[in-house]
């Protein structure tokens, strides 16, 4: 008999990875693989199911939070400000014209009525815009009502009919098409101030106006006082920069009772405008322009304040015009040469009223159309 060599195994039940051990783990482990493995696509569509359903919580989630940030909005107007081309703009001639209106809104005394009125022309070729203020009085004898009560007139014939009648009676002041409108609440607009931290208002002339009406005492009897005094405040401004909160700039561009040469409409036309630029400029300012708080707000603000028939892709092609142009903005008022004041008679219902110089707006249009033009002399 030969003598075996190979070296015998030793089994020693008391260890714990003892060989006898790991191989009934192996086999355990085999027979559970095979049989998983035969049921293969049941564990891939598993495991597929998993991922697509993590995916679509985590999108809805995504998709929540974006939506309450208003991150979609800012989204489709950078994409709007970008690519959307210039010709979906209504123009002509490659120019945009958009009546301002400012009404007076909650707490004044007439919060319909139409004190404020512009006429911005937008040159989509120079990337310049130009403004031109009309006084309030101008009458319109086809409605027997001054051009700052056409909005209300119109808003009581049809809903929304406030703007179209609006631009309607425009066209036929400064002969020129016009193609949007946006109304302005006033009530609204010092708040649209304050969330930017004010404004820096340059005020050309220093002015006092002694019968500023307080909102909320127009029909206060001041105990008998037959002046009515407790009706008003006085009111101070003067020359050079001045910072402005919301309330103090309302009352910059309100104001219609002061001395002199401040007390006449065509100085608060130009208040008004020197008001709009300053808020221009510090809206596109860099530390409100890069604060996605200050912006939402800002939004807000806007939706409650402003009517306008401006879609939102020629809304942001205006505004990228708009800051191109932040050193071309020319303004103006419409001339007192150009109109004047006939006497107070039942042919305009006894109101204090102006009317074109030679009967028809020939000479407003093309006063408009110089200014428009940007041309020399006008």
């Amino acid at each position: 008999m030969q003598k075996d060599d190979s070296k015998s195994v030793v089994v020693s039940f008391s260890d714990q990875d003892s060989p006898i051990k790991y191989d009934k783990k192996r086999l355990f482990l085999s027979r559970l693989k095979r049989k998983i493995l035969k049921h293969t696509w049941v564990v891939r569509v598993f495991i597929l199911a998993a991922i697509v359903l993590g995916l679509y919580m985590g999108f809805l989630f995504l998709g929540r939070v974006a939506k309450q940030s208003g991150i979609f909005y800012y989204t489709d107007l950078a994409r709007d400000f970008i690519f959307t081309p210039g010709d979906k703009v209504k123009s002509q001639n490659g120019r945009t014209t958009i009546l301002i209106l400012g009404k007076g809104g909650q707490g004044h005394e007439a919060p319909d009525l139409t004190d404020t009125m512009m006429v911005a022309s937008v040159d989509q070729h120079t990337s310049s815009v130009t403004l031109v203020s009309l006084p309030r009085d101008i009458w319109i004898p086809d409605l027997r009502t001054k051009l700052n009560s056409v909005y209300y007139w119109g808003n009581k014939k049809k809903e929304h009919g406030g703007l179209l009648l609006a631009k309607a009676s425009v066209e036929e002041i400064v002969g020129q098409p016009v193609h949007y409108g946006i109304v302005i609440d006033f009530s609204g607009f010092k708040k649209v101030i304050d969330i930017v931290g004010g404004i820096e208002v340059d005020v050309e002339r220093s002015f006092t106006d002694e019968r500023y009406p307080v909102p909320g005492r127009e029909n206060d009897l001041c105990g008998g006082d037959s002046e009515y005094k407790c009706r008003y405040e006085t009111i101070r401004f003067e020359k050079g920069i001045q910072h402005m909160d919301g309330e103090t700039a309302l009352k910059f561009v309100r104001s219609r009772n002061a001395d002199g040469d401040e007390g006449t409409d065509f100085a608060r036309a130009a208040r008004q405008q020197r008001v709009i630029s300053a808020l221009k400029e510090r809206v596109l300012s860099r530390d409100i322009i890069f604060s996605p708080r200050t912006l939402l707000e800002l939004k807000k603000a806007v939706e409650e304040t402003l009517e306008t028939d401006i879609d939102a892709s020629s809304a942001a092609i205006l505004l990228r015009t708009a800051i191109s142009s932040r050193d071309s903005i020319a303004s103006h008022v419409l001339s007192e040469d150009l109109l004047e004041r006939p006497p107070y008679s039942p042919e305009y219902d006894n109101l204090y009223v102006f009317i074109p110089r030679d009967e028809n707006w020939g000479e407003v249009h093309t006063w408009v159309e110089c200014i428009f033009a940007n041309k020399e002399g006008c």
